[in-house]
């Protein structure tokens, strides 16, 4: 036979169980009859105990202040070892903490080295090349500039040169005063040719 109940929103059974009164009673009386049989032959008295000495017991008052003693001691005893105990973990634990800085500081300045490096580096190789492209670039307008001022050169000379001059005729010599354009040049001639004298 069982019962169900709800307590609080959790359910509880119950299960109660059919026991007939008869059944309980000669069982009983079984266990009794077993318990007879099996008792042993009874043995000899004892000897007499010897009398104790009488205990002196401490005065009730004293009691509950040394219980009250000991808890503190014990209390001190084992606060003064949590303590120890928590100053140690602690600078355990500030040794860690320190030490994991470090390390984290000492990466953290190779990777900087290391990065500060490869941008020096790159740095570097960026002006090597354009100092190349531009030396290059320089030279082929140097040799353009030469080519140009060649064919100018030329073409100045064989069309743009003339003569100029200007002479004097006395009864002695002559003057000559010539000049000589070509290009960006000049070239001036003075001379004076004496003339013969016949007697």
């Amino acid at each position: 036979m069982g019962i169900q109940c709800c307590k609080n929103g959790q359910f509880c059974e119950i299960v109660v169980k059919d026991v007939d009164e008869t059944t309980l009673l000669k069982e009983r009386e079984k266990q009794k009859r077993k318990e007879k049989k099996k008792e042993p032959p009874p043995s000899p008295p004892p000897p007499p105990k010897k009398p104790r000495p009488p205990e002196i017991k401490k005065p009730p008052d004293n009691e509950p202040i040394a219980i009250k003693i000991q808890a503190w001691w014990r209390g001190t005893l084992v606060r003064r070892t949590l303590l120890h105990a928590v100053l140690r973990a602690l600078i355990i634990q500030r040794w860690w903490r320190q030490t994991i800085a470090k390390l984290l500081e000492k990466r953290r300045r190779a990777a900087l080295l290391c990065h500060a490096l490869q941008a020096q580096a790159a740095v570097k190789l960026q002006s090597w090349v354009r100092m190349w492209r531009i030396h290059l670039r320089y030279c082929r307008l140097l040799h353009a500039a030469r080519i140009i001022q060649i064919y100018w050169r030329c073409h100045s000379c064989h069309t743009r040169g003339f003569f100029h001059g200007s002479y004097e005729l006395t009864a002695s010599q002559l003057e000559l005063e010539l000049e000589i354009l070509l290009g960006s040049q000049i070239c001036r001639i003075t001379d004076c040719i004496p003339f013969p004298i016949k007697n």
